[in-house]
């Protein structure tokens, strides 16, 4: 049997603890795995004292987690610190420059350096793996990276935000509104204390980056991610939705339109009965469309101590074994520079809900407007959505929401379209698009 993978563990949080946990628990069944043992030589964390449950008493602490990139008695670190910037990068830039595998959990670390991060990995001859940065114990990554690796990949479409989808399932049930299932979600840990990376989109747009560029190929760009939270969600949308057809979700979507790639994150009317409109709670879900394979799904849990620290360990695993493979399957080199971004060029039908002004010829004004801005509707209503008890979604004066769901239309349009409405003199207070995601999804 080859000698023991040595490994230093820096963060010692909830997913930490639980990878030492399900090596403490399974070591002999992933020693007979991997072919060799894995061992932690040595970790690292902010509090020496904190009982996590796991016994640490076999294991070097070291109060400075670059320590562990310097130590000659280590393999591999796993990095659980978690930011794009200070510490979380600077070991990982250390671990891969002194030769040493990096396993990590952090998104946002990947999806803004991870080309400089794959550079120094290639360049040393090891590993980069990050499993556990998108979507949790589904294995993403390793499905795009080597199971879907023939197939040209023509979009994905995902739920990638526990949280998120936690959000709009308790306001589906239970027809309660945003901050009051926030406020829920947060007592019970599925949000944190500032909710804004997750309600805002930010925690799913780092991980679309990250699937986008091992999907097409092309460099990782953050930047050009479109990025909407579901903040502004309300009861009355989702109870619309419903009437209609239709589930909200976040979605996170990337695809590919002529030259260019979109990368989009936004809440989105998905219909009911498709693969996404079913995913519930803190689930995620990634569906992919391939050349060879058709539409595929995988769907499971998004977070949390267990799915986490399995896709850790998976990563592990997969380097115990001797398996080393470019970050994001194509050598550095050979990543297709940045595409330019085509939202405005992307086109679906879109639900628009709004309030006019409480004056004779508001509506046919709204109406007119919407039409001299290029925008075709399908159907307008204008009254409380059926079954909502609580009002009809009307607001202090009793005006009613008018809702309009339009013909397919592209972005750039919809965009002038929204403009005029919000500066439009009969239209009171702010309107809200939320896009309708129907062909790619049935």
């Amino acid at each position: 049997m080859s000698e023991a993978l040595r490994i230093g563990v820096a963060g010692l949080g909830t997913v930490g603890a639980g990878v030492l946990k399900i090596l403490a628990a399974q070591g002999d069944r992933l020693t007979a795995v991997c072919g060799r043992s894995v061992e932690v030589v040595a970790v690292s964390a902010r509090d020496r004292n904190r009982d996590r449950g796991v016994d640490l008493s076999s294991m070097r602490w070291e109060d400075d987690p670059m320590a562990l990139a310097a130590a000659s008695d280590i393999d591999l670190v796993v990095e659980l610190i978690g930011g794009s910037e200070g510490i979380a990068k600077d070991l990982t830039e250390a671990a891969l420059k002194s030769g040493k595998h990096v396993v990590t959990a952090n998104k946002a670390m990947v999806a803004h350096h991870g080309v400089a991060l794959a550079k120094l990995a290639e360049a040393s001859g090891v590993a980069l793996n990050y499993e556990a940065a998108v979507a949790g114990g589904i294995p993403i990554v390793k499905a795009m990276r080597e199971g879907l690796a023939a197939n040209e990949i023509a979009s994905i479409h995902a739920i990638l935000n526990g949280t998120c989808n936690y959000i709009l399932t308790e306001m589906e049930e239970t027809g309660r509104d945003f901050a009051d299932v926030l406020k829920d979600a947060q007592d019970l840990g599925y949000a944190e204390a500032d909710p804004s990376f997750d309600v805002g989109g930010i925690d799913a747009a780092h991980k679309l980056a990250i699937l986008a560029t091992l999907a097409f190929g092309t460099e990782l760009d953050f930047d050009t991610v479109h990025i909407e939270g579901i903040e502004t969600i309300s009861a009355t949308d989702i109870h619309f939705a419903a009437e209609f057809g239709y589930k909200i979700r976040l979605l996170a979507i990337a695809e590919k339109i002529g030259d260019g790639l979109v990368q989009r994150v936004h809440p989105a009317l998905v219909p009911v009965g498709t693969p996404l409109a079913a995913v519930s709670g803190v689930y995620n879900a990634v569906a992919v469309d391939g050349d060879r394979i058709g539409h595929a799904v995988l769907e499971g849990r998004g977070a949390g101590e267990g799915p986490t620290a399995s896709a850790v360990l998976s990563d592990l695993i997969d380097i115990a074994r001797g398996l080393v493979v470019s970050p994001f399957m194509l050598p550095v080199d050979r990543l297709k520079a940045k595409a330019p971004s085509a939202m405005a060029q992307h086109k679906s039908a879109y639900y628009l809900r709004l309030r006019a002004v409480d004056r004779a010829g508001s509506m046919a004004a709204i109406t007119k407007a919407l039409a001299e801005a290029s925008v075709s509707i399908e159907r307008i209503v204008q009254r409380g959505p059926k079954g909502d008890k609580k009002g009809g979604g009307s607001d202090a004066s009793g005006r009613l929401p008018v809702v309009f769901v339009t013909h397919e239309c592209d972005e750039a349009t919809m965009v002038r379209a929204m403009d005029l409405l919000k500066a439009h003199e009969d239209v009171a207070g702010e309107p809200l698009m939320i896009r309708i995601e129907d062909g790619e999804l049935r």
